[in-house]
This record gives structure tokens, C-alpha cells and sequence, in this order.
């Protein structure tokens, strides 16, 4: 059961990162997280399609915020990889995230995320992020 909902993530999310806009959490279930970006065309490149960067953010960001939602506001944990396999030309429209957790240990929590154009039920993206989680002794590193 996750510990965290949308109200408490979305609140991390502009609490850790308050100079740029960041997702919103749509929806906390046991089994995932969804968030979304707000895509315009100023996030598109040549041949009108979504940048990868763009992508490879919400990824990242998605798996973040899923971490969060099982072990609350350890806002210190950190990407130590990321893989993403782009599948299809993404719409210059809101890009979603669902995410899944695979593994979620005491010092590493890896998951997976498939990227859609919202509307669509094709994934343009499927990526895997693992994060490094500090320690847990000390509740200063827990913010």
C-alpha cells in the first residue's frame, strides 16, 4: 500500500524542484503511479515529435515520485541508471507515465516505466530507472 498520495507527491515534487515545472501525479495505486507532463511546441523537435530529452525527463522523474510514493520523502535518493527504448513517434501532446515497481530494497529500488501520448494506448517509450536510496538510520535524511 503505498504511503504516499497525489496531494503529498505533488507537494514533494514542487518543494524539491521550486524553479521549474514539474509533473502532475494523476493517480497512486498499490500496483503504480501515474504522472503526466504538460507537452507544448516548444518540447517538440524537427518532423513534429516529442523530444527525447523530454522523455527521457518524465521517465526519471515518474520513477522518482514512485519511489516516494512507498517510502515517503527521501528526496536524497538518486538515479544510478537509466535505460529507455523509444518505440514510436510520440504526439506533441501530454506525455504520461505509468510506472511499476520491480524491485524496491533497502538501498537500490529499480522501475519500470512505459511513456504514452495521453489519448493513446500504444507506449512511445518504455524505459528502466534504478535509484540508489541513502541510508534510512537517520530521520535528517528523510526531509
Amino acid at each position: 500500500m503505498p504511503q504516499l498520495g497525489v496531494k503529498e507527491l505533488q507537494a514533494i515534487l514542487a518543494h524539491a524542484f521550486p524553479d521549474v515545472e514539474v509533473p502532475h501525479v494523476e493517480e497512486v495505486t498499490d500496483e503504480s503511479v501515474t504522472v503526466s507532463y504538460a507537452v507544448t511546441d516548444r518540447h517538440g523537435r524537427p518532423g513534429g515529435t516529442l523530444s527525447g530529452p523530454v522523455m527521457m525527463s518524465l521517465a526519471d522523474t515518474s520513477a522518482w515520485v514512485a519511489i516516494m510514493s512507498q517510502i515517503g520523502p527521501v528526496v536524497l535518493a538518486v538515479t544510478t541508471s537509466l535505460h529507455i527504448d523509444f518505440l514510436r513517434k510520440p504526439q506533441l501532446t501530454d506525455l504520461m507515465a505509468r510506472t511499476r515497481m520491480l524491485k524496491l530494497g533497502r538501498r537500490l529500488a529499480v522501475v519500470d516505466v512505459e511513456l504514452f501520448s495521453r489519448g493513446e494506448t500504444e507506449p512511445v517509450a518504455k524505459a528502466q530507472v534504478t535509484y540508489s536510496l541513502p541510508p534510512s538510520p537517520s530521520k535528517e535524511r528523510r526531509h
